[in-house]
């Protein structure tokens, strides 16, 4: 087969999403990698839950499986341990990942199974006529907490931390520069790699990450890390992060006060799951820069070659699953349910 481009990996249907919303952009960077890498159509599985992100698989080539709300990690697994050779990835929603399937996907991520979760993030339920989602921000309004809602939002890199995740990133929608590279590493990563999108819901929460975006000032919001890179940004590249006195807290610090360099700033080590717990928290105050790329990687056993050990090599005959069947349910103590005796 010669080799695809990314056209070959778009379907014939007409793409149904609002104009300028993210799911554009992520669709686009997608087929854009798999073609670089030399997917296969045949290959490649894509499932989805219910949402807006989850009209992903219907715009691609490839197999697909459009499952029920929340469950696609559950679905995933499910094809991936059927058919080991497939390149499964998982498209989700702040609220149909994070709320409904919450629990499908702290499991899928401490598992460890070798697919790729890729979360679009826009903070809102969009198909839905934007409720606030777990990751909406505090005081938002919307048709659910007219008054603002008074939930604390969920990180999605803290909560993929905390559940054990091997493969950490994050990037943002329109910023190819640094999606395209996360998805093509995560696609190479053996296990679950888990990708938060911060992305741009246009009807309900529009220009939520505008800051991060901007052409000339989002350098100034936004910390691109690499492995063995200290942690530099700015529009300057004169500020960064170092380690702050009396903890292991963060502090953003300027290059141009106090005589301090790059050698005084913390080099990032995306194996250091203490520092990857920390970076993911940046953001959230005044002055302090959202941390993209790959907050932490890690090798580890992968779920589907630990499940098969002891398997048979090859596939049995039906005669040999029900032999082995039959065994396995003889093996412990048995008795026979009959009537009393008088």
């Amino acid at each position: 087969m010669t080799d695809l481009k990314p056209k070959d990996f778009a379907s014939t249907l007409d793409v149904r999403w609002c104009p300028g919303c993210g799911d554009y952009a992520v669709l686009k960077s997608l087929q854009k990698i798999l073609s670089d890498t030399g997917a296969k159509l045949e290959d490649t599985l894509c499932v989805s839950g219910i949402g807006c992100s989850s009209r992903l698989p219907y715009y691609m080539a490839t197999y697909g499986f459009h499952s029920i709300h929340g469950r696609a990690p559950a679905v995933a697994t499910g094809a991936k341990l059927a058919n080991p050779e497939l390149d499964v990835w998982v498209f989700t929603g702040d609220g149909d990942g994070l709320s409904i399937g919450g629990n499908h996907l702290m499991h899928a991520l401490r598992r460890n199974l070798d697919m790729q979760i890729v979360l679009f993030n826009n903070q809102i339920y969009g198909l839905t006529k934007g409720q606030f989602s777990p990751t909406s921000q505090k005081g938002l309004r919307t048709p659910s907490s007219p008054g603002g809602s008074v939930d604390t939002p969920l990180n999605p890199v803290r909560f993929a931390i905390g559940a054990g995740a091997k493969f950490i990133a994050r990037s943002v929608d329109t910023q190819a520069k640094v999606l395209g590279p996360v998805l093509q590493a995560a696609r190479t990563f053996e296990g679950t790699a888990f990708v938060d999108v911060l992305q741009n819901c246009v009807i309900f929460n529009d220009g939520v990450f505008d800051k991060l975006k901007d052409k000339k000032q989002g350098p100034d919001h936004t910390l691109f890390v690499e492995h063995g890179q200290p942690l530099v940004f700015g529009v300057d590249r004169n500020k960064g992060i170092r380690i702050k006195a009396g903890g292991f807290s963060l502090e953003v610090v300027s290059l141009e006060e106090g005589g301090l360099s790059e050698a005084d700033l913390i080099v990032h080590d995306e194996t250091n799951h203490a520092l990857a717990g920390a970076l993911a928290e940046l953001g959230g105050n005044a002055g302090e820069p959202t941390v993209l790329g790959i907050l932490f990687r890690e090798e580890a056993p992968e779920f589907g070659a630990e499940s098969r050990i002891g398997l048979p090599a090859k596939p049995l005959s039906m005669n040999e699953k029900l032999t082995r069947l039959s065994a396995t349910l003889r093996k412990a103590e048995t008795w026979d349910v009959g009537e009393d005796e008088q």
